[in-house]
């Protein structure tokens, strides 16, 4: 169904999601009702302990690991994971996504519709972007090359840049205030999209138009993770996971042995496919996403990204801020269920 612009965006009143984890509910699915609107001018409190923070997103920038989470945190690390240091950011919003154009250029997106940009490796950040009033928190943020880029969040926000992220316009993706949660680029140039309350969408223009793709799930979706020759994972709430092999048009559901809620997923160097979520949930596929293993965590904690570093290690982010372990160690924890 192809979906045509909307107009003026509208404003649904939605009931809050109840999960086992309030608090980092709260950080990935808010409304933005209630969020302290002045605190996006304020800069970060340089915090000793923010390493153990509520950290949401982690991405590479270069051979630099750049991390992002509650209170406008920004932790970089330039020895793949072991140590981190905090920078500073002109912010107090929690920061729920990063993304970098190349090693130097990058993009961090949060609560009050706050974007932030650096041109140094995350060194320092200016906010290039705030609209508290839009109430309408950023979820994600991609980039296609240099200079083109996506930011999505709740109540259907799609916004577009063509210069690197220094400036940012708003673009109906369509006539929809569903909240959008991830967005993810496959091998031939679709983008696809994973939203809550079963609604997924694609884009084969780079992001100017969309389609709406059928659903197997009512639910919500956290997590896409493109494989290549039209294979899809989607993945979110209750542990549902997905996949396609036909570009989304239909789906077959995957036992994951689990109810946690999924967030990310990547593949790695060696082909293994790695999912965390809630609870301390991590799925090991090493069949290319045809079955799962689970392995809870200790402590349990909720896991919100992760990242492959450069010597194979993994960077993971969540509620107990960050952490680098090993794909055997994590898979050393909870052998054979979560």
């Amino acid at each position: 169904m192809d979906i045509t612009p909307a107009g003026p965006r509208s404003r649904r009143i939605s009931a809050p999601v109840t999960l086992t984890t309030a608090a980092f509910i709260a950080a990935l699915l808010v409304t933005a009702v209630g969020t302290a609107q002045d605190t996006a001018e304020e800069p970060a409190i340089m915090a000793p302990l923010a390493d153990r923070s509520l950290m949401l997103d982690v991405t590479s920038a270069g051979d630099r690991i750049v991390a992002v989470g509650e209170r406008g945190h920004i932790l970089v690390s330039d020895d793949a994971g072991s140590s981190w240091r905090q920078v500073d950011a002109p912010t107090r919003t929690m920061l729920t996504a990063v993304a970098f154009v190349d090693a130097t250029t990058g993009v961090a997106v949060g609560h009050d519709s706050v974007i932030l940009r650096t041109t140094d490796s995350g060194e320092s950040w200016e906010r290039v972007h705030w609209a508290p009033d839009d109430e309408a928190p950023f979820f994600d943020v991609w980039f296609a090359d240099a200079t083109n880029g996506v930011a999505i969040g709740a109540y259907g926000s799609h916004f577009l840049t063509t210069d690197a992220g220094a400036s940012w316009e708003f673009e109906p993706l369509g006539d929809t205030d569903w909240h959008l949660h991830q967005i993810a680029r496959a091998d031939d140039g679709a983008l696809y999209v994973a939203a809550e309350a079963g609604f997924i969408y694609c884009s084969t223009d780079g992001g100017f138009t969309w389609s709406e793709l059928p659903s197997p799930y009512e639910g919500s979706y956290f997590g896409v993770l493109p494989l290549g020759d039209d294979s899809i994972l989607l993945f979110g709430l209750r542990g549902h996971l997905f996949r396609s092999d036909d570009a989304g048009e239909t789906w077959n559901e995957i036992d994951t042995g689990t109810v946690a809620m999924l967030n990310r997923a990547i593949v790695l160097g060696d082909g293994t496919i790695v999912v965390v979520g809630l609870g301390g949930t991590v799925l090991v596929s090493t069949d290319g996403g045809h079955s799962f293993t689970g392995h809870q965590q200790a402590g349990r904690r909720g896991i919100s990204s992760v990242i492959e570093a450069d010597d194979g290690a993994l960077v993971m982010v969540g509620e107990f801020g960050v952490r680098r372990a090993t794909l055997a160690e994590l898979t050393a924890a909870g052998e054979g269920g979560v």
